[in-house]
């Protein structure tokens, strides 16, 4: 018995020394990462003065590079891409795409993934193989819509970044934003000018996961941020006429929910 305890402690003291010596890192320290998106990424916004890639980059070490602008929508992301390409070539260990919002404001149609086609291909399955009659799918490269955007633009980034992680960030929850008489956005509870609710924008986005092979964190839902009620004006740049752009301490929300769930996730293969 004696013999069990003192190799039971022995056990444990050199797990615990292991365990001290393998203490975890997490795996978006010190790295580059490039940010895509609109308003509530570009640094210009007046919304904030820090945004959520300012707090990762303070407390992962994150080199940021950042080419976001206002108002731009899932169209722009090519560009951004080139100009990625352009000043940084292949160093880069990450991209974090956060757009869609002024899709929805703009009223942009869905469309598609996918359009089809009548084929031949050949085919043997237990006997010889031979031409057969198929449906053939080829992504629908629309630029005036939704999910063309979407797939134009995931082709580009997979063709020149195929072995950096690319993460897709959902639109977040938005309510009233009321710059001046022409720019004037109403809540989400009503639909947009092609009749459809933000969350059908939303949706696309996580379907988009499956279609492109690229992970999707769902800010819509694990942020827990709801302008829609008066008690999280607190985390908006003004409950009267900006609850649509996060204040600092809504980026800080925003930060920590990624900061855990990027942790899930490789940023180097």
């Amino acid at each position: 018995m004696k013999r069990f305890l003192v190799l039971a402690l022995l056990t444990a003291l050199s797990w615990g020394a292991v365990s001290a010596q393998s203490a975890w890192v997490h795996p978006w320290m010190k790295k580059r990462v490039a940010y895509f998106g609109d308003s509530i990424t570009d640094p210009r916004n007046n919304g904030s003065k820090q945004k959520y890639w300012h707090f990762l980059q303070q407390w992962l070490d994150i080199t940021p590079y950042v080419y976001a602008v206002s108002g731009r929508q899932w169209n722009d992301i090519p560009r951004q891409t080139d100009q990625l390409f352009t000043q940084h070539g292949d160093s880069v260990d990450a991209i974090l795409i956060f757009v869609g919002t002024n899709d929805y404001n703009n009223g942009v149609p869905l469309g598609v993934w996918y359009t089809e086609r009548q084929e031949q291909v050949m085919y043997g399955h237990g006997k010889p193989k031979a031409l057969v009659d198929r449906t053939r799918r080829y992504p629908a490269m629309d630029k005036d819509t939704y999910r063309g955007r979407i797939n134009i633009a995931l082709d580009k980034l997979k063709r020149l970044y195929p072995t950096k992680q690319i993460v897709l960030l959902t639109p977040i929850h938005r309510a009233g934003f009321y710059a001046n008489e022409k720019n004037w956005q109403c809540t989400e509870d009503y639909t947009n000018q092609a009749g459809v609710y933000i969350e059908e924008y939303v949706n696309a986005v996580k379907e988009a996961a499956n279609v492109w092979a690229v992970p999707v964190i769902d800010l819509n839902s694990v942020s827990g941020l709801y302008p829609m009620l008066d008690s999280f004006v607190q985390y908006f740049k003004s409950g009267d006429t900006d609850r649509l752009h996060p204040n600092d301490k809504g980026h800080e929300r925003l930060a920590r929910t990624l900061m855990y769930q990027l942790s899930a996730l490789p940023c180097t293969f």
